[in-house]
């Protein structure tokens, strides 16, 4: 919120180059695009501001380790030179200093100066690693993008380039911290590029860098790249938010003065020592709250505040008492996130307090070490270990969110569906929720019980059938709200759902359900392509063949397939015609291709019904609008990308359907062992009495089925249609729990939806 710069980072170039230790050589400087002046060819770049950071932390043998990588870096980048016309090795020893100001180790320190060689001037790892270790050559590697791979777009390109980065930031936290120094100086920097280029790195850092940013618990880089990025993509809007900033700075020093006085006299009073000191919200967060709530500056009350650092933890609870005493607190304003930190381990109290002339003002609360942690998150107290067992809470939280990465990385193949799952992944905000056995989940704002569920297990991620919120049945779209506690209930026989994927808000969720349904979609549809083949070979009187017959490389290779699953996926998806590809392996005519001449083919190879269980999965669908059961008289439609679909021989979608494409359908017939727990509808008119709905509930149950879904429909003022999705086994059970439902006196009609 404040305007606050990473401690020990540099304020500029001008701090790296003031003094020389070599001459710099090679070709004229680019003009810069804004016109800037072009660079003398005796500019200046030194270590010396680096060195002297450096001498406080590492031991001597570091820093010339340090500086061995600095001449390498300087010999890479000679005659190479930034857009503004400086020499190009006084970045990498700015970014170094970032990295200086975290306290980062010897081997961080030597990949941020040699983070651009592979990339821009073609260094080998090997080489890397043979000067300087395995550890800054592989560090060097994930900072390095993918230039020299051929990619079909440049979006593509970077979505690969980021998908590499994150996965070895995943297996070493040190790649995101040197990149995302490395972002901050060029964000800090980016007034020598051209306007396009330079609205599209902001954005780029807004999407990607700014949340990363804020997920490892780094406020001060997340706030100052938010200002930076709000500068770059909207300069007008931030030059006039500015301007109203200082205006309204000096209209409310007098307020702020006389509260500032007021705390530093009550907190000594109460025996509290602290440290107080006033803050304002960045550019960016005042903007984005006005375009949230549609408010002007003037209305936006609420954007400077003040920040209380006190010795001990309960000191924090001792002055935010004290502070109540003295101003009025705002209802609804108090947030304990000392008692539950925030994801990426922030610790404050925060409260509003209503001040002198009505003026509302935040108050922070913390320790000097929460503090600490506040602006620079995961790189505070940094001490790089190799296990997991001396990291503080902070580390391992992070550690933990890092090796989520590797887990969707390993149920995605492409690249841009991986970023896709890691930018839903970087929520800013976040809810705290309860398991049922007290433990705490944090999860991304408008994550559902299904993201809690997979955040559990996966397992009970893909079997959640229902869940229960605080005690009570709710829907799994539910949003979940802080302190609610959440139950899921689990079936072996359910499945996720693509609809999931509409309302789940954690990359993990989103991931895993997609796997499941592009895995299981595949082997449901390989089987059951097979069942058809199998029966069409039959009926041909020909062999089947063998898995590795030579013949289906000849079919793969002449119909475009890559493999044999492939083509019986296609044929249990209804993209191709199983009387097609079996044909194709009759000796008489191998190679049949002609679509006219199969079709003439399929009333004579599908005569004998296919057997329906019911529980094939996605290969096979039991139709939702007439919602056939065993007993039921059925057809099955060969629907193109979705296998089969059965429909009761009545359906009046079915029958439409078989008019236009009559080739498309073939005869079914249910299995003697067929699933159990499948949904039919019912209409139920009731005279609308209390205690109706219940007693209809009991003897649904009594009947050994279950309601799914249920709505009214008020039909009169002394009667109501009911809307009812009930499990069955079968037409039999179905006939059951209709003789059941007519125990209860007020039921007038009972109708069975079939189409």
């Amino acid at each position: 919120m404040a305007f606050t710069s990473l401690r020990g980072a540099s304020s500029g170039l001008l701090a790296v180059l003031k003094k020389g230790t070599r001459l710099r050589r090679g070709k004229p400087p680019k003009t810069t695009p804004l016109g800037l002046a072009d660079a003398q060819p005796n500019t200046i770049a030194s270590l010396a501001p680096l060195t002297q950071v450096i001498s406080h932390y590492l031991s001597p043998k570091d820093i010339e380790r340090v500086k061995e990588a600095y001449r390498f870096a300087d010999q890479a980048h000679l005659g190479q030179f930034r857009a503004s016309g400086e020499p190009y090795i006084s970045h990498p020893i700015a970014v170094t200093e970032i990295c200086a100001g975290w306290k980062l180790d010897a081997d961080s320190l030597m990949a941020a100066l040699l983070h651009d060689v592979i990339e821009d001037q073609g260094v080998a790892k090997q080489e890397l690693a043979e000067k300087f270790g395995a550890d800054v050559s592989e560090i060097v590697d994930g900072l390095s993008k993918l230039e020299r791979l051929e990619f079909a777009t440049k979006a593509e390109q970077q979505a690969e380039s980021f998908r590499k980065m994150l996965l070895a930031m995943a297996r070493d936290v040190r790649v995101i911290l040197i990149k995302l120094a490395d972002r901050l100086h060029n964000m800090r920097t980016l007034g020598a590029v051209k306007v396009e280029k330079r609205r599209r790195i902001a954005r780029e850092t807004l999407e990607i860098y700014t949340p990363i940013a804020h997920r490892l618990g780094l406020n001060a880089l997340f706030r100052e790249l938010q200002d930076l990025c709000f500068q770059a993509i909207y300069p007008d809007r931030y030059r006039v938010l500015h301007k109203a900033m200082m205006a309204a700075r000096g209209n409310r020093r007098e307020v702020l003065g006389k509260i500032s006085d007021a705390v530093r006299v009550a907190l000594p009073a109460a025996g509290i020592e602290a440290e107080v000191s006033g803050r304002e919200k960045s550019l960016y967060s005042i903007y984005t709250k006005m375009a949230e709530q549609k408010k002007s500056f003037s209305e936006v009350l609420d954007i400077y505040g003040f920040r209380v650092i006190v010795h001990t933890l309960p000191e924090c609870y001792l002055a935010l008492g004290t502070l109540h005493q003295l101003y009025r607190p705002v209802p609804g304003k108090f947030k304990d996130y000392i008692a539950i930190p925030k994801l990426n381990g922030y610790q404050s109290l925060h409260t509003t307090l209503v001040g002198p002339y009505g003026t509302p003002v935040e108050f922070q609360f913390r320790t000097r070490d929460m503090d600490h942690v506040a602006e620079e998150g995961v790189a505070s107290h940094w001490l790089y270990k190799e296990d997991n067992v001396t990291l503080n809470d902070l580390q391992k939280r992070t550690h933990q969110w890092l090796q989520s990465l590797l887990d969707i990385q390993s149920q995605t193949g492409d690249s841009g569906e991986f970023l896709e799952h890691v930018k839903v992944d970087l929520f800013p905000d976040a809810v705290y929720v309860f398991t049922p056995q007290g433990k705490i989940i944090s999860l991304p704002r408008g994550a559902t019980p299904v993201d809690f569920a997979y955040t559990i297990h996966t397992d009970i991620g893909n079997q959640a059938v229902a869940s229960k919120i605080n005690g009570e049945f709710a829907p799994l779209r539910t949003e979940l709200k802080s302190g609610d506690a959440v139950e899921i209930i689990t079936s072996p026989a359910s499945r996720p759902s693509a609809q999931w994927l509409n309302y789940v808000r954690t990359g993990r969720a989103r991931s895993e359900i997609r796997h499941y349904l592009r895995t299981v979609k595949l082997e449901e549809s390989v089987a059951f392509g097979q069942r058809l083949l199998n029966q069409a070979f039959d009926q041909l009187h020909l062999p089947h063949p063998t898995d590795d017959d030579p013949d289906w490389e000849k079919l793969a290779k002449s119909s475009g397939a890559t493999s044999r699953e492939e083509i019986l996926a296609d044929i249990g998806l209804g993209k191709r015609l199983a009387a097609v590809v079996a044909r194709r392996f009759a000796p008489e005519n191998a190679f049949l291709a002609t679509t006219a001449a199969a079709f003439d083919e399929l009333s004579s190879v599908t005569s004998a019904p296919i057997l329906i269980h019911g529980n094939e999965g996605q290969a096979v669908q039991l139709a939702p609008c007439c919602g056939p059961l065993p007993g039921d008289a059925i057809i099955g439609g060969i629907r193109l990308g979705h296998g089969l679909v059965v429909h009761m021989e009545e359906c009046a979608v079915a029958q439409r359907q078989r008019a236009r494409e009559p080739e498309r359908w073939i005869p079914v017939l249910w299995d003697s062992n067929t699933a159990r727990h499948l949904s039919t509808r019912l209409d139920v008119t009731v005279v609308n009495e209390r205690g109706v709905l219940g007693r209809l509930a009991a003897e649904v149950t009594e009947a050994d089925s279950n309601i799914m879904h249920l709505t009214m429909q008020d039909d009169a003022a002394a009667t109501g249609i009911l809307h009812l999705t009930v499990q069955v086994d079968s037409r039999k059970h179905l006939a059951q729990v209709i003789r059941a439902i007519r125990h209860v006196p007020q039921v007038q009609k009972i109708v069975r939806l079939k189409g």
